[in-house]
Formats: structure tokens, sequence, C-alpha cells
């Protein structure tokens, strides 16, 4: 090359793009020779991170420079994936090694530290970059975690990548609707169909009435307007408004606004408004029972001494 100081520069480029690291194929296609890749290392212009992948300037590597060197170890159609990919989309806490990556083509390396799945295929859609790093899509990552997490955490999972807009679960069941057969997609679809389905009002009250019944509480007028609000279910008696919301997961900004005055207008005019999700009330209804028997023995014995 006619620049001397050109090689150098690329190499800081390289490394600037890919967290502070580069491969010692990268070094190779610059025109290092093996020699002077030796030379570098000794004097401490580069550090080995593994096996044909260096740090470069200093020895210490973030968060993600360690991700970086885990996949571009793996070779070019590595991928970070699994728990890693969802600490990387922030859609779970970040945990020590392993790191998870997954390899579609070309020969599996093996090394410590470094969890290595081989993939027969992954959709162009399902592979991406976040933050530099090549990573599993927030949907496919969502899958990979399902085959692996307990529900609670996949719930916990499910709430954060809404909250990040990264998917939310009405997309995010309708990919799965679409995917090929993989683990994962099961249990993942277990979980959202409990809380993206939708129920008419006439199999809401037949769900959610002998609920209240065993609650104690009398028929209720449904459908009703209570202070400008077409409530779904009311109790004058008691002075109890019921709402039911559609989603567990997911309500816009401008949904959640108006429930919130809605809630403000029956507790200013001295009602008591409670919600339950849908999905609460066909799949929990020993807690909605619950919090209805606490409530309306407040309310009654409020009345009676009132």
């Amino acid at each position: 090359m006619g620049d001397p100081g050109l090689q150098p520069r690329l190499i800081w480029e390289i490394a600037r793009q890919q967290h502070g690291v580069v491969t010692r194929t990268q070094l190779l296609e610059l025109g290092f020779t093996t020699k002077a890749i030796k030379h570098r290392i000794a004097i401490g212009r580069l550090h080995r991170v593994r096996r044909g992948v260096y740090a470069v300037g200093r020895p210490e590597l973030g968060l993600h420079g360690h991700w970086m060197a885990a996949v571009l170890f793996c070779g070019p159609s590595a991928i970070l994936s699994h728990e890693s990919a969802a600490a990387l989309w922030g859609i779970l806490p970040v945990t020590v090694d392993p790191t998870v990556v997954s390899v579609i083509t070309g020969v599996v390396r093996r090394s410590p530290g470094i969890e290595i799945h081989r993939r027969s295929c992954l959709r162009a859609e399902e592979i991406t970059r976040h933050r530099g790093v090549p990573v599993t899509s927030p949907v496919c990552t969502m899958i990979d975690l399902a085959a692996r997490q307990q529900r609670p955490r996949m719930e916990a999972a499910i709430n954060t990548a809404d909250k990040l807009d990264l998917v939310d679960p009405e997309e995010l069941r309708y990919c799965l609707d679409r995917s090929t057969p993989r683990p994962g997609v099961a249990p993942l679809r277990a979980i959202l169909d409990r809380r993206t389905f939708t129920l008419t009002d006439s199999e809401l009250e037949r769900r959610f009435l002998p609920v209240a019944r065993a609650a104690g509480l009398s028929r209720p007028s449904t459908g009703v307007y209570v202070n400008g609000f077409k409530v779904d279910f009311f109790w004058p008696e008691v002075g109890l408004v019921v709402e039911t919301d559609g989603l567990r997961y997911h309500r816009t900004p401008a949904q959640q606004a108006r429930d919130r005055l809605r809630d403000q207008v029956h507790a200013a005019a001295g009602l008591t408004p409670l919600r339950f999700t849908r999905a609460q009330v066909v799949f929990e209804p020993s807690q909605v029972q619950s919090t209805l028997v606490a409530v309306a023995r407040r309310l009654q014995t409020a009345r009676t001494t009132g």
C-alpha cells in the first residue's frame, strides 16, 4: 500500500464498527502478513480474545465486544441468539457465560464460554443487526426463549418486548401462525393464546356472571351508561363498576389515558371501579372471585354502617 498509515487506520475503523475486535481473516484481507500480525501481538497492539479474534489497542472489552468476539469466532454465518440475543435487545437481564450463538452454515467451532446451536435455516427476516452485532430478530428470539424458559419468565419477556416496542403480542401471535414448526412455537403460542384472544359481549357475560354470583353479588346491569361512559358491569346498590380489558399486555397510551379518566370520573362520583382482563375472567376466575368477594364485602359493610 502506498500510504503506510492506511492499514492501522483501517484496523481501527473495523474495530470501531465491531466493538473493539477484529479477526485474523480481516487482518489478512487488509494485507497484513502472519509475521506482521505476530509482531503486533508481541508489542501489545493486538490482544488475543479467542482463536483468530483480537482486541485492538487494549485487552479490555465491554459486553458488546465479548458478544461480537464470540460471533466472529464462530464464523460468517454466526449470530447471537437465545438468552444472549434477549440480553442484547434488552428483553432479559444480562447473564454471565455462556454466550449463546447460532450457526447457520459452515464448520461449528467450539470454545469455552460459548454455547453453539446449529440451525438448519433461518428466514432472512429472522436475522438482523442490533448495535452492530448480528443477532436473531425479536420474534425469533422470543421463539427461541420459549423453548428454554418457564412461563413466568416468558410472561415478563413478552411484557418487556412490548414496552420496548420491539414486538407486541398481537404481532407476535401473527408471526407464530406463519412460522414453521420448531421448538418454542407451541409453548409461546400457548402463552399468547391466554392473552390475545377476544370475547364477544355475550361470551364475556356467560363467563363472568357465574364468578360474580359465586362472590355473593347480585345480577349486575350490563352495557349501561354510568357517568357518561358505557360500562361492562354495574351494581348500583353497592356502587361497584367492573370493566374488562381485551388484552393484558398491549394497551396504547391513548387507551390507557382513557381508562384512567373513566376510573377517575367513577371514583369522583363515589363509585368503586375495578378492572379485570378478559383473560383473567377465563383463565383465572378464582382470583377474580376472591377480589370481588373482598371488595363487595367492604362496600356492603360501608353501606350498612353509613
